[in-house]
């Protein structure tokens, strides 16, 4: 693994072999490869049925559908039958809104403005093709909701575990290229086990240029068979950061001791720093949700809306606007970087 603070060196933004899915200028598909061990045999290749093609993961009660062709994005988690994600549907993915478990990238949430800068040089973002902006016209989200092109192994399945891998080459995607022109590939594994999914996810700087890292991912948690007013949101010591009225941070944090919170009546959209206890829960008594992250992760969002059952807990690698401001980390031409988080969920009792 080859990580640093520095700034990025830039390449100039270029057109790349092949188009997205999303391009007005072709089509790629998702694809299953069967063969993990010899990729380019015959029949090792096999293209998803489209979007509504979903990977199912199962484990003694427990059980995970990824959808490849909307962004890899996850649409259920349950265990024992109980459904503990809010997806909103499959079109609602497509058209870029995030649901599910949906990973971020190239940036998890906002940028500062139309355009960043990087080593000196301007990377114009608000009309390039598959950015999504937020009701301030700010960049929000990265590109990669609702994008097929993703390279998908065969899952893999024992007793005590399901998991399956999968491959995104960036530098072969015009649309992701053009906001975010540093070639990379991103590599995602979910793990499952009983009441626990692990989801691994490797960015890897496949060009000759360093690469700035600020990706994350936006799970939507829900608990079954209560409601908003009965959960508790469970938070470890954090710096709060403080953010203006674009939801962009001012630069100041207040350190915030570990806390229980009641939902009734309290809404989040909060970025904070993390410290060295890196754990969210959500429980209403009765089921408990865990979010645990690694030391990659130093950054999470919480996002509660006070009139909806769904709570997301947020991992990111960098701040806000970290992208913007020249502070995320960097991964060197030919290293990489991988980040991990745990959903961990129990029943009382249980």
């Amino acid at each position: 693994m080859s990580v640093s603070v520095h700034a990025a060196k830039r390449p100039t933004a270029t057109s790349c072999s092949r188009r997205c899915a999303s391009s007005s200028a072709g089509m790629t598909k998702s694809r299953l490869r069967r063969d993990r061990g010899h990729p380019d045999a015959p029949g090792s290749v096999m293209p998803a049925s489209g979007e509504n093609h979903v990977v199912t993961l199962r484990v003694g009660d427990t059980a995970l559908d990824v959808r490849p062709e909307i962004g890899l994005v996850c649409s259920s988690l349950t265990v024992a039958g109980r459904e503990y994600l809010r997806f909103r549907s499959v079109e609602a993915v497509r058209d870029g809104h995030t649901s599910g478990i949906p990973l971020l990238a190239p940036w998890a949430n906002r940028l500062r403005g139309p355009d960043y800068v990087v080593d000196g040089v301007e990377v114009g973002v608000v009309g390039a093709p598959g950015v999504h902006v937020d009701d301030a016209g700010l960049p929000i989200h990265g590109t990669m909701v609702g994008r097929s092109g993703w390279v998908v192994d065969a899952p893999v399945t024992t007793s005590t575990s399901a998991r399956m891998s999968a491959r995104f080459d960036a530098s072969e995607c015009v649309e992701v290229m053009a906001s975010f022109p540093f070639p990379h590939s991103l590599g995602v594994e979910y793990l499952l086990e009983p009441g626990r999914l692990t989801v691994i996810t490797t960015l890897t700087a496949t060009g000759s240029f360093s690469v700035p890292v600020s990706f994350g991912w936006h799970p939507y948690f829900t608990l079954p068979g209560s409601t908003r007013s009965d959960w508790t949101l469970e938070l470890p010591d954090r710096h709060h950061l403080e953010l203006d009225e674009f939801h962009l941070p001012t630069g100041r944090e207040n350190f915030e001791p570990a806390e229980s919170i009641s939902l009734t009546g309290t809404a989040f959209d909060d970025g904070y720093r993390l410290g060295d206890d890196r754990s969210m829960a959500l429980t209403d008594g009765i089921d408990r949700i865990e979010v645990s992250f690694d030391d990659t992760y130093s950054f999470a969002q919480v996002y509660a809306p006070v009139a909806s059952n769904l709570v997301a807990l947020e991992p990111m690698t960098a701040a806000t606007d970290a992208l913007s401001c020249g502070r995320t980390p960097i991964v060197e031409p030919g290293g990489c970087l991988p980040a991990t988080f745990t959903i961990s969920i129990s029943r009382e009792g249980n």
